[in-house]
């Protein structure tokens, strides 16, 4: 499930983005995506490739990896998010909701930490 009002466009500074032609209420569900889980091997794998900026930490251990379907992967970071991720392992989804009202022409973010709270340094801000 992906709303229709949601577009891929330029993001400034930051390559592409995820996009609303429309308003949005907070707390809305805008994308319940499949994912394809990636074992640790595989997770391995992927880290020497330019898909790893666009993987997850999967799995209660985090060991695993999973790769988003959808727009998922093209969410950009923010400290501030306007929506968040949940990771749902059983059925292998993610659902992505808002948080704050988002206008139109807006920029959907979440916190690449997982928590809207957690403001720790990201793996690319430290290198």
């Amino acid at each position: 499930m992906l709303l229709p009002n949601l577009v891929i466009a330029p993001s400034e500074n930051r390559g592409r983005g995820v996009f609303t032609t429309k308003n949005i209420p907070a707390d809305t569900v805008i994308e319940i995506s499949p994912v394809i889980e990636l074992s640790q091997k595989e997770r391995k794998q992927i880290e020497g490739t330019k898909l790893y900026h666009y993987i997850f930490e999967w799995g209660k251990s985090k060991r695993k990896a999973a790769m988003a379907l959808g727009y998922v992967s093209m969410y950009n970071h923010s400290f501030e998010p306007n929506c968040e991720y949940e990771m749902d392992y059983e059925n292998a989804t993610m659902t992505i909701r808002t948080i704050k009202n988002i206008r139109k022409g807006e920029e959907l973010y979440f916190s690449y930490n997982g928590d809207p709270t957690d403001k720790t340094p990201l793996w690319f801000e430290t290198t």
